[in-house]
């Protein structure tokens, strides 16, 4: 699942939190070890629209940092996690 179809599932189920994660490319979908991570509210009044643009605008900090910490050389991985090194 991607997209908006996402967010209309998180509010669906009545979900509380939602969130962003970077992670590397595998052979699967969504699958790869995760480089960052960040936890969303779901609000009582959310719509797809606005629940997408808070994930959203997560996402672009998580991959600005992402892309930093790899340029940088500053991670391990081992098997399924990533280790940030200082």
């Amino acid at each position: 699942m991607y997209g908006h179809h996402v967010h209309e599932a998180v509010l669906a189920y009545g979900s509380k939190i939602t969130g962003a994660t970077v992670h590397f490319v595998d052979e699967e979908y969504d699958h790869g070890p995760i480089i960052a991570q960040q936890a969303v509210m779901v609000k009582p009044d959310d719509t797809p629209d606005t629940l997408a643009a808070r994930v959203q605008n997560i996402e672009k900090s998580l991959y600005v940092g992402a892309l930093r910490i790899i340029a940088k050389g500053r991670y391990t991985i081992e098997g399924r996690t990533v280790t940030l090194l200082p």
